[in-house]
């Protein structure tokens, strides 16, 4: 079996762990490993990269990953590294949110083989527990003291101005014993996380010992932050989703393509598949020539690749040309809006692309980019407009649906930096 844990090292990917010589024997064979995912969302995010990554490592070093979704643990809200109480979501929206979490899983694990992935949901388990029973079979199994002890929970007791409500003092309880369900009913013995979790996998390792006589382990990573301790993935019109319908294939390639300089290496270590030889040749080529932003553009290519596929990656890096010129084809809505986020559109009937079309003059008088026809058309004549990055040849050429650049977008441009959206819908 592959070391998996030379793997971590390298890429700095341990940050505790509870048992080292354990956790060493305990991965010299196949095991279940466990991370969980917050469905806050029915998208993850940048943030969540680094455990489901972390998942996709071990099992392509041989062990079985099994994704939990927090389809109960979602409606009390975990407060670890929260300031404040985060608004309960309803029963329907987790409903919506877990199931789109889980599709996006798929893009990473595989579910096939000896080795499968499992993605469970912890409300499968919840919701047949009554308050009683809850506090009889496992609160009874939780010293306060322990509990009052955990960083998450001091961090907001300290503070008067916030506190913390006994919903989320409870959710330790909870992800503990999610930890000594899975232990027990699909001998997991080893649960992983962002640095954040620390108090809620130790608790979990303590409950499994109390409840089921199990030896488990916990492992976390450090999270996924820039130089300057902001997390990855933020952004200020919000975070970096893996969904396309939330974040552009394009959006999500030029934001890793943008990474600073200093952040550029640890998250090449953290999130990609580059293989140790490779992240050091990258190394050096990025400390002596960070200029040609190799380093970036391996980042981009292989992130984008593995969270949108080979054709995201295409669509993404065709998209970047757009701006230098490149002829617009086989882009979507999502990919130009965010192309073109700062740029004038109109909306305009789709009705108008039927033949015999509208025509490129009043295209232009419509985008702004004229203030009459006679302007439009010596525009035209003077080789200075283009659709979609293609010139118009002639001030009598008629627009139709063919003349789309995706679903309902058309681009026109004057000159070399000047342009304009027209949406037919």
């Amino acid at each position: 079996m592959q070391n998996i844990l030379e793997e971590l090292h390298w890429r700095g990917l341990v940050h505790q762990s509870t048992d080292p010589v354990g956790i060493q024997t305990l991965l010299s064979k196949p095991a279940t490993i466990y991370a969980g995912f917050d469905p806050t969302s029915d998208s993850l995010h940048v943030g969540s990269l680094l455990p489901l990554t972390l998942l996709r490592r071990f099992q392509l070093a041989g062990h079985r990953p099994i994704a939990l979704v927090g389809g109960a643990t979602g409606m009390v809200g975990d407060p670890s590294g929260k300031s404040e109480e985060r608004n309960l979501l309803d029963k329907e929206t987790l409903e919506k949110n877990v199931a789109g979490i889980e599709k996006q899983m798929r893009r990473f694990l595989d579910f096939t083989g000896p080795n499968a992935a499992i993605v469970v949901n912890n409300f499968d388990w919840m919701e047949g527990f009554s308050f009683l029973n809850f506090l009889r079979d496992v609160g009874k199994n939780f010293p306060v003291n322990v509990m009052l002890s955990k960083d998450s929970v001091k961090s907001r007791l300290e503070r008067s101005d916030v506190g913390l409500s006994y919903t989320e003092f409870s959710y330790m309880l909870l992800q503990a014993y999610d930890f000594a369900y899975l232990s027990n009913s699909h001998d997991c013995s080893l649960q992983i996380g962002g640095s954040d979790q620390w108090g809620n996998i130790t608790a979990g390792i303590d409950l499994g010992r109390r409840m089921f006589g199990k030896q488990l382990y916990g492992m976390t990573c450090p999270l996924l932050l820039t130089s300057d301790g902001r997390k990855m993935g933020k952004t200020e019109k919000g975070a970096i989703y893996l969904a396309a319908e939330r974040t552009s294939p394009y959006a999500f390639f030029q934001y890793f393509l943008n990474v600073a300089d200093a952040d550029v290496l640890n998250t090449l270590k953290f999130l990609s598949d580059v293989d140790k030889k490779a992240f050091e040749e990258l190394e050096v080529s990025h400390r002596d020539n960070p200029q040609e932003r190799h380093a970036q553009k391996a980042l981009a290519e292989s992130l984008t690749k593995m969270v949108h596929g080979e054709d995201g990656l295409k669509s993404a890096k065709a998209a970047s040309q757009v701006l230098f010129g490149a002829e617009i084809e086989n882009l979507s809505d999502a990919d130009l809006n965010a192309i073109f986020e700062d740029v004038p559109s109109k909306r305009l009937s789709r009705e108008q692309l039927v033949a015999p079309g509208l025509s490129i003059v009043d295209a232009l008088v419509h985008a702004g980019l004229a203030q009459s026809k006679g302007e439009a058309r010596r525009l035209v004549d003077g080789g200075g407009i283009y659709v979609n990055n293609r010139r118009v040849e002639t001030s009598d050429r008629k627009l139709l649906e063919a003349d789309l650049a995706s679903e309902t977008v058309m681009v026109l441009r004057s000159g070399k930096k000047k342009y304009a959206l027209l949406r037919f819908e």
